[in-house]
């Protein structure tokens, strides 16, 4: 069965609601709330076995302070999702996080929109990739399942490959999760040879983006055991309701029984 990452970005987005210009000021008497630090550990507590953030550019959400505390204090797999720069570089170094994750950004986007393209970005990302192995940290590449860009990851030495699920979410949204749906088989096939070349070509894999309590069901049993689901947006969402702890429960045992049902196979 596949491991979870929580993405806690947006709990920090909710804090910057209200608190962005307290958390920017140097004379820092308060940083407002939710509390990111607090996040971690409800998600942990829930079963989490790792964590991740994304440290934007812009800062939109997640700050430098935020992945300080949160590398003393995770107690999960620290997973920092990051821009290929010498800043982000430079902030890794100091920071050491266990995993570092090389994803596309942009600064109009509200989420992360697409796969890093690293077919046409080798120059740039061979140093940074070697960087961060040196910093201690295994090495990630967010991308879409496609052949030519898991090839260009091995060959660069990437630790590991993040699928990148949104195409699929979006076809399971159209489909309505129906089985009979050429569309949505397409994509997930698209997936499974995807998960399929990165094992081959002798790295991780992982797969996250758009997934959430229904759609996770056919991409969970498709990993490997060490393999990890990073999910963020469903989660943080259904704390609303449940709160982080629950909400994080509820989606470990979506993915426990997506792979049970799996392995029972379809007369179960």
């Amino acid at each position: 069965m596949p491991l979870l990452s929580v993405n806690i970005d947006h709990v920090a987005t909710l804090r910057q609601a209200r608190y962005r210009a307290a958390t920017e000021r140097t004379d820092r008497h308060e940083w407002g709330e939710p509390d990111i630090v607090r996040a971690c550990h409800e998600a942990e507590l829930g079963g989490a076995h790792g964590i991740t953030v994304h440290l934007r550019e812009d800062r939109r959400h997640v700050t430098d302070r935020d992945v300080r505390l949160l590398r003393e204090l995770v107690r999960a797999e620290f997973n920092l999702e990051m821009a290929a720069t010498d800043a982000m570089v430079q902030i890794a170094q100091a920071t050491r996080p266990h995993s570092a994750m090389l994803v596309p950004e942009g600064r109009n986007e509200v989420t992360t929109e697409g796969g890093l393209d690293v077919v046409g970005k080798r120059r740039e990302l061979s140093p940074v990739v070697q960087a961060l192995k040196a910093a201690g940290c295994r090495v990630s590449a967010f991308i879409d399942a496609q052949g030519p860009q898991i090839d260009a990851a091995a060959d660069l030495g990437f630790d590991v490959c993040e699928i990148h699920t949104g195409p699929y979410a979006s076809a399971f949204a159209r489909a309505g999760g129906s089985a009979q749906s050429d569309l949505l088989a397409k994509e997930l096939d698209r997936v499974r040879s995807a998960i399929d070349h990165v094992h081959d070509r002798g790295m991780a894999c992982n797969a996250g983006h758009a997934l959430n309590y229904f759609n996770v069901r056919l991409i969970a049993p498709l990993l490997a055991p060490e393999g990890v689901l990073h999910i963020g947006h469903a989660i943080v969402s259904r704390s609303v309701f449940t709160g982080l702890r629950e909400a994080t429960i509820q989606m470990r045992q979506a993915i426990t029984e997506a792979c049970a049902g799996a392995a029972a196979g379809p007369s179960a």
